[in-house]
């Protein structure tokens, strides 16, 4: 567990208590603070009887409060806690910014901090692996795997590797990443930024606007340019630039087989950067590259069956971030639809031409079956498991049944993991 002892003997009221909120808990306690915990769930609160005061903070008096630890899942834009907080003068934080406020107290070591719209998790976990393939001390935490708050301090030399979130960012002031990656910014979430575009860019740029000087940051040109967020004194790198600055040839994407496509590729590069950033040689990190297994759910080959493959992309949960599985793949048969979280195709509309055929789920359906009409063959099929067997009945060897929704997953399923789990089980029931 990772503590901090300027912890000790403050007060701290923690709303929400899923994973985040109840490691957060343990090591505010663990750490002396006075604590004041609250779920809407009564089960989440019954853990905490006896330990510590258990109370809506909505209804506390928050003067002298060091903060209040809210679950990245509280829409700050419209609940009440922020204003409440602000009234008392009380930052509104995350266990991120916790973990901040613990890091002088950690033995020597560096954070490489990940967000974008599309890519961070692959990045994170990218980066992680090279990094342990090479010996080197690491964790990984934030948006990916347990809480950071939860696990052990690394020693000395070690690297924490954060995926962050926007609204792990919001929740955050004092994070200096040693290396800031931002992979890219396209429209997401837009209900939590109030509909504005750029009030989300705003936030994705922070992550970069907390450096300090001599600390690296890495950046596409196009989103470097237009945000102008750096930290003076930062130095920084342009994605587009580091394979051929890192002696990087294309075809060596051949050789990483779990990172296919060209957005793996940008992915790859920005794993590149950080590591050679920290040190690590080519030959390290080229073989993490290739050693590299990927992530459930994100471009994943669950199965092959009679010359077919069948590819798990159900975190492709807007176009942006489909249409790079799209370019990945020729003939394929498209499963998609959902939650849509824009109109229209988006980027897939370039890659319609890799597109067989198109099986279209979800409330999106509909939309999605009338801008494919007449321009690839399609079949609306409501559900997964109906669009699975109708891609299997008319796939030949050589094609890819693709699960690539473009769109969230909650109109049928508790979250796109749920989704590929799904598509997973019923792929193994047509061997």
């Amino acid at each position: 567990m990772i503590t901090s002892p300027a912890w000790k003997d403050k007060k701290y009221a923690v709303l929400g208590l899923a994973r985040s909120g109840r490691a957060a808990v343990e090591a505010l306690l663990a750490a002396g603070a006075d604590v004041l915990v609250w779920d809407d769930r009564a089960e989440a609160r019954e853990p905490y009887a006896g330990r510590c005061a258990i109370g809506d903070p909505l209804d506390a008096d928050l003067t002298g409060y060091a903060g209040v630890v809210v679950s990245p899942g509280v829409p700050l834009n419209t609940h009440p806690i922020k204003l409440h907080a602000d009234s008392f003068d009380v930052p509104v934080i995350g266990d991120i910014e916790l973990f901040a406020q613990a890091r002088g107290d950690l033995p020597p070591h560096k954070v490489v901090g990940i967000t974008g719209t599309n890519g961070k998790s692959t990045t994170t976990a990218l980066v992680h692996h090279i990094l342990k393939a090479a010996g080197v001390p690491t964790t990984m935490g934030g948006n990916i795997g347990l809480p950071i708050l939860e696990q052990e301090p690394l020693p000395y030399g070690g690297v924490y590797v954060l995926e962050l979130s926007s609204y792990q960012i919001d929740l955050t002031y004092s994070l200096d990443c040693d290396v800031a990656v931002l992979l890219n910014i396209t429209p997401d979430h837009l209900d939590r930024y109030d509909g504005d575009f750029g009030k989300y860019a705003a936030s994705k740029s922070r992550l970069l606007a907390m450096q300090n000087r001599g600390q690296n940051s890495i950046a596409r040109f196009t989103d470097a340019r237009v945000l102008g967020k750096f930290a003076e004194g930062t130095i920084a790198s342009i994605l587009e630039d580091v394979l051929s600055n890192r002696g990087y040839v294309r075809s060596e994407q051949a050789h990483w087989p779990s990172l296919q496509g060209p957005h793996n590729l940008e992915n790859a590069a920005a794993a590149i950067e950080a590591c050679d950033i920290l040190g690590l040689s080519g030959k390290q990190i080229r073989a993490g590259l290739e050693s590299y297994r990927g992530l459930p759910h994100r471009m994943e080959r669950v199965a092959e069956i009679s010359g077919v493959d069948y590819v798990n992309d159900s975190k492709g949960t807007n176009t942006a971030a489909s249409a790079p599985a799209l370019a990945a793949f020729d003939n394929i048969h498209w499963i998609l639809g959902g939650l849509a979280k824009e109109p229209g195709l988006g980027e897939c509309e370039a890659e319609l031409p890799r597109v067989k055929a198109a099986y279209t789920i979800g409330l999106a359906g509909p939309d999605f079956a009338d801008l494919l009409e007449g321009r690839v063959p399609v079949e609306q099929c409501g559900t997964l498991d109906r669009a699975v067997n109708a891609a299997a009945a008319k796939a030949e060897a050589g094609d890819t049944v693709l699960l690539s929704p473009a769109c969230a997953s909650f109109d049928q399923y508790r979250d796109f993991e749920a989704r590929g789990e799904h598509f997973r089980e019923l792929v193994e029931g047509l061997k």
